[in-house]
This record gives C-alpha cells, structure tokens and sequence, in this order.
C-alpha cells in the first residue's frame, strides 16, 4: 500500500512539473511575441526583396496600418494593391512590407540600418501615428524620424524617399495635434523628400471604412489608401 502511494505521489509530482513547463513556455512565448512579430516582418522583408532579380524594389516602412493589422489577407493591406496596380502595368517593380502592428519611431530607428542592408529604390516611410497616440513628445517624433531618413540617404544615396504624413484626433489638444501635422511637410521640405499629405486622407475618422476599433482601416479603406499613395507614387515610377 504505501509503494502503491509513493507511486501516485511521484505520478501527481510528474503532472505537476509537467503543468508548470507548460505555463512557463506560454509565459515565454507571449513575451517573445513582438520580438518574433518584427523579426518575422525583418526576414520577410529581405526574402520578398530578393525573389525578383533585376526588378526595383519598393519598400514600405510603417506600422500597423503598412502591415494592414485585421485584414483576413495582408495583401488586401495597401501596400498589396499598390503591387496589384504595378503589376497590372507591367512595371518591373517588387513591393515589400515591412510594416510592424504597434511600431513607433522609436523603434522604427532601431530596426532601419538593418532593413537598408538591402537595395532599395524607393523608400514609403510611414511611421508616427503611434508616437501621437501615446502622446510622444512632438520634438522626439521628429528628431526619430530625421535619423531614419538620414540613414537611409547615407546608407543608400540614391533612395528615392516618400514621406507619408499622419494626423492625430483633435481630442489630444489643438497645439499637440497641429505641431505633430506640422513635421511631415517641415520634414519633407528640409530634406526635399516627396510628401503623402495625410495618408488616411478620406478614411480617418469615417466609421465605415474603419474596423471596430475605429483605427484600423477595413479592405475599402485601404483600397482608397492605395490610390492616395498612388497619386505621389506614380510619378516617381515613369521617371524611373
């Protein structure tokens, strides 16, 4: 009877480490999930890169509306319709997002010497909504943004570079929501870089063509994205 018992304690011990294994590998895994998320987006970018050889890459850089956050398919995110329409005119263009759900400029510097180690020919910066939202200071958003861009010039002169410019709700205060307008053209305009006015132009703010979250456009809200992008993007494809 009691070696009958001691077995069913070290059975019961077994379960139990067992159990806790399992927790802490949930642990790990749910802190590890932005890490792999941008490094998943980092390796995806640099395949993407490279399965067209002899083609221009045109690469965009952003958050979580490049990445299409809540789309079924990430090529319904805009940066996929903007490959549809190149394709459908035959340019020898290759699109690759590397867009990352809840990136900062912050973080958007951290990662950009790394995304440059490839060819590049025209560059869609799209970052700083989430700086906005969480109420970044509007001098460090800028001062972020003006080392990406810097980085991308030293690292490869001949980038063609797009600046997509964000607005912020008024409800964050009418000085912080102008002075953060406000740095896209001043940033554009200090580095004579092209410039996408508001990129959510005629998407922002409308609930339709937003998700739930009143953030995140829908499929039809890209679909109209795509068409703003086009209008700056196109230009720079038939000069090339």
């Amino acid at each position: 009877m009691s070696r009958g018992s001691g077995r069913f304690k070290d059975l019961r011990f077994c379960y139990f480490l067992a159990f806790l294994i399992f927790i802490g590998c949930k642990q790990q895994s749910s802190q590890d999930g932005p890490n792999q998320n941008q490094e998943t987006a980092e390796q995806d970018s640099q395949n993407n890169s490279s399965q067209v050889e002899g083609s221009g890459t045109i690469l965009f850089f952003g958050d979580s509306i490049t990445a299409g956050y809540g789309l079924d398919d990430t090529d319904d995110a805009f940066p996929g319709l903007i490959q549809q329409k190149i394709d459908s005119l035959g340019m020898n263009y290759e699109v690759v997002n590397s867009g990352v759900s809840g990136e900062t400029t912050a973080g958007g510097k951290s990662r950009i010497d790394w995304v440059m180690n490839q060819k590049v020919d025209i560059f869609i910066l799209e970052l700083g909504a989430n700086d906005g939202l969480r109420g970044v200071p509007v001098s460090e958003t800028k001062s972020n943004l003006q080392e990406i861009i810097n980085t991308i010039k030293d690292k490869s002169p001949d980038t063609q570079i797009i600046l997509a410019g964000m607005q912020l709700p008024p409800n964050l205060g009418k000085e912080y929501t102008t002075d953060f307008k406000n740095v896209f053209p001043e940033l554009a305009q200090k580095n004579d870089i092209d410039l996408i006015p508001f990129i959510l132009k005629d998407v922002g703010g409308i609930a339709a063509l937003n998700q739930n979250d009143g953030i995140h456009p829908t499929e039809e809200g890209h679909q109209i994205i795509a068409d703003t992008v086009w209008e700056t993007l196109r230009p720079l494809l038939d000069s090339e």
